[in-house]
């Protein structure tokens, strides 16, 4: 997952403003509440899902919706922190809302800050994320580099998959 202070979040975030949707991770983190963490993650999990189904069923064919992260980040840290995963959460992966992943690779030096944490534990965590990916047969690429590289690698990506998506829709 890429900070959402890092670069690449603000460059998108500044390329496609119409299209991002709000990063949820920091209002759980800056709202104060003091609940258990597994329930509010499920109370996360809930959110993510409610914003899925806002644009489940666009009718603008030439619609794009770019979010930082989903379900696949909160389903890992479930198991891993509690090893039980609410049903709605996998049920809802199956259903293949998204149709490509950047899966950021963990490349980047470590910058702690209030949402994240196990920053020794990156690859560990980017390869469960990988597998999770793979396991929903949902096209991603992985995204490396430093400073420009990588948000332009990054900007590439969805820029042929825009083309690819209008090309498809020609046929």
């Amino acid at each position: 997952a890429q900070s959402p202070g890092g670069p690449l979040f603000q460059r998108f975030r500044s390329r496609w403003p119409e299209l991002w949707q709000k990063l949820l991770a920091p209002f759980h983190s800056q709202s104060g509440l003091m609940t258990p963490y597994d329930m509010t993650l499920e109370w996360f999990a809930r959110l993510q899902v409610e914003q899925e189904l806002k644009y489940e069923n666009i009718e603008d064919e030439n619609a794009l919706v770019v979010f930082d992260t989903d379900l696949i980040i909160t389903k890992v840290w479930l198991d891993y922190k509690f090893g039980n995963v609410p049903p709605f959460v996998t049920k809802r992966l199956s259903h293949r809302f998204m149709d490509l992943y950047l899966l950021c690779e963990p490349d980047l030096p470590w910058v702690p800050d209030p949402v994240r944490e196990h920053g020794d534990d990156r690859p560990f965590f980017f390869d469960w994320y990988e597998r999770e990916i793979i396991q929903l047969a949902t096209p991603y690429v992985k995204i490396s580099g430093t400073g420009d590289d990588r948000f332009v690698n990054a900007r590439q990506v969805v820029e042929d998959f825009i083309l690819a998506e209008k090309n498809k829709k020609k046929l």
